[in-house]
């Protein structure tokens, strides 16, 4: 059976992009008569309240986008919660024991102009601190506590999306040793994505197309960690008028700022996702008949001046 999974960050109250990943991936997986997870991921506790949780589970469900499982809330359909289980993250990184090392980078040494950089400005690791003797180790321990890298192999891993197609990339040249855990002791989305995913029975991930580059990453620890991956299917970001990426924190189209019902909502998000041409109000049940992953775009979408105009 398929099992998708809604995994949002309450980071702040929900914006389109969200509720169109939400819509897209409770679409795909009921399309296919299957069940649907809800995981908030707030590992960053300070950035994440429970406030925030709390209104985004209510927001989803005056969407309509239900789900089925989550008994760490307490309840039948209560979602469940990453701050809740980082015993299971520090179990998968003891079993990377021997292929993870302490890195005492600062943020503003990784970030300078003269480390590596991708063509798309992301920095790419340049293993500074993968050969520090025990004795160097120890000495910068004392002044900065570290974050633990994973060490990543020189070859291309590759798969195909399920929207996007063929992918691949080299870990050593095009991302280097990616962080696990970081240096206040929280871990990374990176390995407890993977963790969680696996122990949920996640057998299909949809997700903006801006998390792409890190499915070979991930694909790698499924390997490392002996688990089986999900299906990806990444797609297009919605974009502000103007083309900025769409933030929680700046309140970009978030549901605060709109007066409309979850069906006007829902229809128009779908109708810019390419496979409900009229826009006109629906219930996400009511889109199940038209979706499928071929209409829609893998363009970012740039939403109009006047959305509901």
């Amino acid at each position: 059976m398929t099992v998708g999974r809604f995994a949002p960050s309450p980071s702040g109250r929900i914006h389109l992009g969200n509720i169109l990943c939400c819509l897209l991936a409770w679409l795909s997986a009921r399309r296919k008569g299957g069940r649907v997870v809800l995981r908030i991921e707030d590992l960053d506790t300070a950035r994440c309240p429970m406030r925030h949780a709390d209104q985004m589970i209510r927001d989803l469900r005056w969407l309509g986008l239900d789900w089925d499982e989550g008994p760490e809330a307490g309840g039948k359909n209560g979602p469940y919660f990453q701050s809740r289980r980082t015993a299971l993250y520090q179990t998968a990184l003891e079993k990377l024991e021997g292929l993870v090392y302490p890195c005492f980078c600062t943020r503003a040494e990784l970030h300078a102009a003269s480390a590596p950089h991708r063509e798309d400005g992301q920095t790419i690791y340049a293993g500074t601190c993968r050969d520090l003797t025990p004795a160097q180790r120890a000495e910068r321990a004392e002044r900065r506590a570290p974050a633990l890298r994973l060490k990543v192999p020189d070859r291309e891993i590759h798969f195909t999306d399920g929207h996007m197609g063929a992918y691949a990339e080299n870990l050593a040249r095009d991302c280097g040793d990616f962080v696990l855990r970081r240096s206040d002791g929280m871990f990374a989305y990176q390995l407890a994505v993977v963790v969680d995913d696996a122990a949920m029975g996640v057998t299909e991930v949809v997700r903006g197309a801006d998390l792409l580059s890190s499915t070979p990453r991930q694909l790698y620890l499924y390997q490392l960690l002996e688990l089986t991956p999900p299906e990806f299917y990444h797609f297009p970001l919605l974009l502000s008028p103007d083309g900025r990426r769409l933030s929680k924190r700046d309140a970009d189209a978030g549901l605060d700022s709109l007066r409309v019902t979850a069906e006007e909502l829902l229809g128009r998000l779908a109708q810019l996702a390419g496979f409900h041409p009229s826009g006109a109000p629906s219930t996400a049940e009511g889109l199940l008949a038209e979706f499928s992953w071929e209409k829609v775009p893998r363009e970012d979408i740039r939403l109009p001046e006047n959305l509901f105009a």
